[in-house]
């Protein structure tokens, strides 16, 4: 594999596309100093991944872009592409098959960086990938440049282990070991993750496993409880459809009951309906008679009357006609007046018309000439106007020029300003320093911190659950002890309560008593209560039978005489003493003492109370019976509840004083004091538990305030390290934008700058010719104004003349409208009364008519009135006996409507109990259908239900079932009834999630493996290539030096971590570090390094940049032989101002910069050159 050739475009000095070709195995680049011979280094580097400017020898990656010369302008991006000819093989993997490999990258102004592989995009790790383990990179051992053979010399121990291993080819294990890495990184964190889901998993599942069979519980209940609430509509509905039918007969009955009232009341309604009938006909022969009575006494009134009224109405017409009389003398006297003026008037019209139409002939001609000198004015109006405003534009035009001559100097200045200012930013711009190696280190420091800030955070949370587990037991257990306090409070205050009792009980609360026992010598002796001890299922029993007994007191047979005769005699007390030694008495022949009351009793000390051995226990009152038969007198049975049955007697005591429950109260107390005294214990245990509980917690919060410090310690170093990348990258790219900001706005200036002094020089035109205009326009303007003068003066004339016509003829105008209004009203009034006089003659005439009328004789008027008098006696008369009819008819009626009334109030109250039957029938069959729609809703059948169900099913037993169901649902709680499917979601995400587990487990397993595998071919591959160095190192430093030694020694005994380090003792000396060399001994030293790594894993080419610089003649040939033959096998391209280096080349290329800033290419064919000259 070897460099063809390459072809370079906008790249630094090479602004145009450039080949450069690499035909023979050793190629010397010549050229002037500054003429840009190491930029085809650079470009090499650029295209393999270079990612830092500073070893482009930039400031920033736009650097590479050619920045402009003095005749060029900057081009928009640089564009470099490297041939290699792989017709060998020599490259493996996927693009071994390609006999020819083009790489290529390209830049833009915005530092937007692209990768090609033979013509498709890829990503710059492609690039890299590509050469991993075959010595060449962007920062390989083939690629040697200015400066750098004396950085491989005092290179630390570890950079130079990083050449060895390139040259060992293991940098790709080494690649792929940290992507290995990273795999087992984020693998642990899948894991860690993955388990805390499947934690968390567990802990639903557990919840979700109960929920669901409570929820399964859930279901079985509500199947029953809906079935049983099924059954119980369905004998909600039997009952209903009983009482339904109950109703219809009741219904029934009340129908016939209505049904007779009915015709009840149709009888008595069609009585009176004959009544009313009759009674009707009557009323209406008095409606009648009395119609005949009222019309006489209406005519009598209307005759007298109309004869009153006759005589007022003739006085009042003989006045009228008078009236009318005057009125038509005056109409006509107005009428004549009226007339004289209108011929008056008439005369003054006929006299004023000739004037008016002369006048107005006069006005008009006067008006035509007027408008015709306001024409003229309108024109010359025009004209000047038009003239204004082509003299008013130029002037505007001059002004509007000479602003803006002004505001494009003024802009010109503040531009040449601005642009001086902006060039100086620029100039004075200080590019930050580049170090990637720094911040590269940077960052790892801010990784490890980070590594660091997840460990803490990960302690800080498992003591944050341990606290939190601390806390919840703390918790517990105070809850514990404050319950356990309460306990005992409420068991103290129990034992208390119980002590007084049986204090009370037993008598020792009583001062007389207890004193007359301690005068006997009596006080401490014990009562028999305090030495029994019974069953507790037989106390009831012996305190029925003891009852007062259990207060006495116990004490030897000998006093018993004695205390009875010291019995106090007027104090009211109560004493009971028992002999301890008296003698038991002996058992009949058919009675066991194991079946009396004393087998279930025992005592401290002393003997039984006789009468407990004539007690036979039984479990019931029946048995007693059948036992007491069969015993002698004097025994007894007794129950456990307390009923003791004799011969002859029957006694059942539930102990309501205060002696009752002696037994069991004394068998409380004692409970009580044991419960306390464990209870004591047990408090004393959980207050030393919590004693431990908050040291622990008090442990564990130190504890996490100091994780809490160092997280915080930790972040913020953190933070800080974060802060200075982010500084160090902000610079850069601040640099960056405030350069291509400064670079913009001076091209924008430039612009600006050309464009305003375009419009200065346009701006100064458009004022000269402005100025021309305004001048030629002031001659033109004399002449419109002497126009003017003249055409106003006539205009005014004409308009005066024609005012005053105008005057004259407005008032000769007013006279005749006066005139003809007059006229109007002279005639409108000469007809107005005309029409007066008619009206007045016809009202005379009808007035003379009625007048006549008035005046005929009045005596058919009295005799009318005569006879009107006497049928109204005669009617009168009649009108009272149909009246009297009327009434008895009446009173028959209303006892009618009386019966037929109550008729119909006994209709209407059973028609009331009728439609109440109905309503509540009706009520009891919408219940029974609301009860047919709810089984049909729950999909029950009615038929099937009631056949299931037993004769004697009642509503209140299937509701009390249905209510118990209920309350078991009820008890459930809160039900989740989607947690049975979630719990097989959930179960089957975590089976799925266990076998994630499993397959990450494994994955891990494999990686490590890997990592194991990597490891150790490393550690082979490195010390076989570190010996294999070092012995070419050996061989190759006498060669080079003529002499002297050189070897490579390891810092360290890990192989995979240890330095690199390098001797080297030239000829006659004996120096201790390699730092004690010259210049140009380190550089040979370096040289036979270099060409050692050459000899064991020759890369496809070796680039040297002036590596010849510090040495002699002498060593310069030793090198150039060495050169010229690894050429046979190997592609050098080195750059040479030495003549013997140059000498050696097969291959001349000349880089020259004839055009200031521009590079280009000379090549010479050594071989070629030297046949022509044999030539």
């Amino acid at each position: 594999m070897r460099l063809k050739c390459i072809r370079l475009a906008g790249f630094k000095s090479f602004v145009d596309p450039t080949t450069v070709p690499f035909t023979k195995n050793m190629t010397c680049v010549v050229g002037p100093n500054g003429c840009g011979k190491s930029n085809i280094i650079d470009a090499v580097r650029w295209v393999m991944g270079e990612s830092s400017a500073k070893h482009l020898r930039g400031e920033s990656m736009t650097d590479v872009i050619f920045n402009g010369s003095t005749a060029r302008k900057p081009v928009g991006q640089a564009s470099i592409e490297l041939v290699f000819d792989n017709s060998d093989g020599t490259l493996k993997g996927q693009y071994g098959q390609y006999a020819e490999i083009a790489l290529k990258r390209q830049v833009t102004r915005e530092g937007q960086s692209s990768y090609y592989l033979n013509g498709t995009k890829c990503r710059r790790k492609d690039i890299t990938e590509i050469f991993l383990g075959t010595g060449l990179g962007s920062r390989s051992y083939a690629i040697i440049e200015q400066g750098m053979i004396s950085r491989l010399i005092e290179a630390k121990p570890e950079e130079l282990r990083n050449t060895i291993e390139e040259a060992a080819g293991i940098s790709k294990y080494k690649e792929r070991r940290r992507e290995t890495e990273n795999r087992m990184r984020r693998t642990h964190d899948n894991l860690e993750r993955l388990q805390d889901i499947r934690d968390e998993l567990e802990r639903q599942l557990q919840r979700l496993q109960r929920q669901a069979e409570a929820a399964h519980r859930y279901r079985e209940l509500k199947a029953q409880e809906r079935r049983l609430k099924g059954q119980l509509r369905a004998i909600r509905w039997r009952d209903l459809d009983v009482q339904v039918r109950q109703y219809a007969a009741v219904i029934s009955d009340l129908e016939i009951r209505s049904e007779k009232h009915l015709f009840a009341l149709r009888r008595a309604e069609s009585e009176i309906e004959e009544s009313r009938q009759q009674h009707q006909e009557a009323n209406e022969q008095l409606e009648q008679f009395q119609a005949s009575f009222y019309e006489l006494g209406n005519q009598i009134s209307r005759l007298e009357q109309q004869m009153t009224h006759q005589k007022q109405r003739g006085q009042q017409l003989h006045a009228d006609l008078l009236d009318v009389d005057r009125q038509i003398q005056e109409n006509h006297q107005e009428q004549q007046q009226d007339k004289e003026r209108l011929q008056d008037v008439v005369l003054l019209l006929e006299e004023l018309e000739p004037e008016f139409e002369m006048q107005q002939e006069a006005s008009e001609a006067l008006e035509m000439a007027l408008e015709e000198a306001e024409e003229n004015v309108q024109q010359w109006q025009h004209r000047w106007d038009s003239f204004n405003q082509k003299d008013q534009q130029y002037r505007r035009d001059a002004e509007l020029a000479q602003s803006n001559i002004q505001q494009h100097e003024r802009s010109l200045n503040d531009l040449k300003q601005r642009h001086a200012r902006v060039h100086d930013q620029l100039n004075g711009l200080e590019a930050p320093e580049e170090n990637d190696e720094e911040l590269e280190l940077m960052q790892e420091t801010a990784l490890e911190f980070e590594l660091q800030l997840e460990s803490l955070e990960e302690d800080a949370e498992s003591q944050k659950e341990s606290l939190q587990t601390c806390r919840e037991q703390l918790a517990e257990r105070q809850k514990e002890r404050e319950n356990l306090q309460e306990q005992l409070q409420v068991s103290s205050g129990r034992l208390s309560s119980l002590q007084a009792l049986q204090d009370a009980a037993l008598a020792e609360d009583d001062p007389a008593q207890q004193s007359w026992l301690a005068r006997h010598g009596l006080s401490e002796a014990p009562k028999l209560a305090e030495h029994l001890e019974v069953a507790p299922r037989w106390a009831q029993a012996v305190e029925t039978v003891l009852e007062a007994q259990l207060q006495g007191l116990t004490c030897k047979q000998l006093q018993l005489p004695e205390l009875a005769k010291g019995l106090p005699e007027r104090d009211k007390a109560d004493f009971t003493f028992i002999a301890s030694d008296y003698p038991q008495p002996q058992l009949t022949g058919n009675v066991s003492e194991s079946e009396t009351l004393a087998a279930q009793v025992s005592i401290g000390q002393g003997q039984l109370p006789e009468r407990l051995l004539q007690v036979i226990i039984v479990e019931s009152v029946e048995e007693g019976v059948g036992r007491l038969a069969r015993l002698p007198l004097g025994y007894s049975v007794i129950t456990a509840e307390g009923v003791w049955l004799g011969h002859g007697w029957l006694r059942y005591h539930k102990g309501n004083t205060e002696a009752a429950g002696v037994l069991n109260r004394a068998r409380d107390i004692e409970q009580l004091e044991q419960d306390l005294e464990v209870g004591r214990e047990r408090l004393a245990e959980l207050d030393e538990t919590l004693s431990q509980l908050k040291s622990r917690q008090q442990e564990l919060e130190n504890r996490a305030g100091q994780l809490a410090d160092q997280r915080m310690s930790v972040q913020r170093q953190k933070s800080e390290w974060d802060g200075q990348i982010r500084t160090r990258q902000l610079k850069q790219e601040q640099f960056k934008e405030r350069q291509r900001h400064l670079n913009e706005e001076l091209a924008q200036i430039r612009a600006r700058e050309e464009e305003e002094q375009n419009l200065l020089e346009e701006a100064r035109e458009n004022w000269q010719l402005a100025l021309e205009q305004v001048e030629a326009f002031s001659e033109e303007r004399e002449h419109l104004q002497a126009d003017r003068s003249q055409t106003k003066e006539v205009y005014e004339q004409k308009r005066q003349s024609a005012r005053l016509e105008r005057d004259k003829l407005h008032q000769l105008a007013l006279r005749r409208q006066e005139l003809s209004g007059q006229k109007q009203l002279a005639e409108k009034g000469v007809e107005r009364i005309e029409q007066q006089l008619e009206r007045l003659r016809e009202k005379r005439e009808e007035l003379l008519m009625t007048l006549e009328e008035a005046q005929e004789p009045k005596e058919g008027s009295e005799l009318l009135l005569d006879e009107l008098i006497d049928r109204k006696a005669e009617e009168e008369q009649k009108l009272i006996s149909v009246r009297e009819k009327a009434h008895q008819l009446n009173d028959a009626m209303r006892q009618l409507e009386k019966s037929r009334a109550e008729h119909e109030r006994d209709l209407e109250r059973a028609r009331t109990e009728l439609e109440k039957m109905r309503m509540q029938q009706q009520a009891l069959s919408v219940q029974r259908e609301g009860i047919n729609e709810q089984l049909d809703e729950i999909g029950g059948d009615l038929d099937d239900l009631l056949s299931g169900l037993p004769e004697d099913a009642t509503a209140n037993h299937w509701q009390e079932r249905q209510n118990q169901v209920s309350e078991k649902i009820k008890r459930l709680g809160a039900i989740n009834l989607a947690a049975i499917e979630e719990y097989e979601t959930q179960l089957e995400r975590k089976q799925y999630l266990d076998a994630q587990h499993d397959e990450l487990t494994q994955a891990l397993g494999m990686l490590e493996s890997a990592i194991r595998k990597i490891d150790k071919e490393t550690r082979q591959r490195f010390k076989q290539t570190f010996d294999e160095v070092n012995s070419w190192l050996q061989r190759l430093f006498p060669k080079v030096f003529g002499g002297g030694s050189a070897w490579l020694a390891l810092t360290g005994d890990d192989l995979l971590e240890t330095g690199v380090s390098i001797m080297a003792r030239p000829p006659g000396k004996k120096n201790s570090t390699i730092h004690l060399l010259s210049g140009g001994e380190k550089a040979l030293t370096a040289i036979a390094l270099v060409f050692s790594i050459f000899q064991l894993n020759p890369a496809p080419f070796c680039m040297l940049d002036e590596v010849d610089a510090p040495l002699d003649d002498a060593n310069v040939g030793r090198y150039a032989n060495i050169v010229k033959e690894m050429s046979e096998h190997l592609q050098f391209i080195y750059i040479s101002h030495n003549k013997i280096a140059m000498e050696m080349a097969d291959h001349l290329m000349g880089v020259t910069m004839q055009e200031p800033g521009v590079s280009r290419i000379v090549a010479v064919d050594i071989d070629e050159a030297t046949a022509l000259v044999d030539v």
